[in-house]
């Protein structure tokens, strides 16, 4: 939902920044009378000289009492959107809790940095893996796996990340009681100094 909002935004905000340049544009290097076409009667730039908005337009409504109540709560709504943004894309997306059948019909609750934790170190004690990050995402009936891995330089990609789902994801869905837990692992080489041979 994040994702769609946020391209959504950014093409929207995109395209009012393409309309103004291009109507900048136009006006300011006077196209329209080296081209020899004429523009739209409503559109705003004519000639270099011209601006968006005339002195008229600008202060025709100072008088009216409803004016700056009006600007100022629009600027403050678009400046409380603007924080909501900024703040939506900070807000991590790791999954807080997992919950997990246990047996009785009510459910009960686990941390999922204690998941995150026993991912990343067994992921770490599996032949081939110098180092990992384990985080849950998802929702807490259906979470899903980011793994992240740095592979020692005689491990092979395909073995590590067979073993990966035999043996570590899979632990892990039992022990939790899920049908299923995808999991997405990025694997990383890890960079060493050429060993010497005497």
């Amino acid at each position: 939902m994040r994702t769609a909002l946020n391209r959504i935004l950014l093409a929207l905000t995109g395209l009012v920044l393409l309309v103004v340049g291009l109507s900048v544009l136009v006006g300011g290097l006077d196209l329209q009378r080296r081209w020899n076409f004429t523009m739209p009667h409503w559109w705003p730039f004519t000639g270099p000289k011209d601006v968006l908005l005339t002195a008229h337009d600008r202060t025709r409504y100072r008088a009216h009492d409803w004016w700056w109540p009006v600007v100022i709560a629009a600027l403050g709504v678009i400046v409380l959107a603007a924080l909501w943004w900024l703040l939506a894309q900070a807000r991590t997306r790791r999954l807080r809790q997992l919950r997990v059948d246990s047996g009785d019909g009510q459910g009960a609750l686990l941390r999922g940095r204690a998941v995150e934790h026993v991912l990343t170190s067994e992921t770490e004690a599996y032949k081939g893996v110098e180092w990992a990050r384990a985080a849950l995402g998802g929702k807490r009936g259906a979470p899903a796996a980011r793994i992240v891995l740095g592979l020692a330089p005689d491990a092979t990609p395909d073995e590590v990340v067979a073993g990966l789902d035999t043996a570590v994801l899979d632990r892990a869905r039992t022990s939790a009681g899920l049908d299923r837990l995808p999991a997405e692992a990025r694997l990383r080489p890890v960079r060493h100094r050429a060993s010497r041979v005497n």
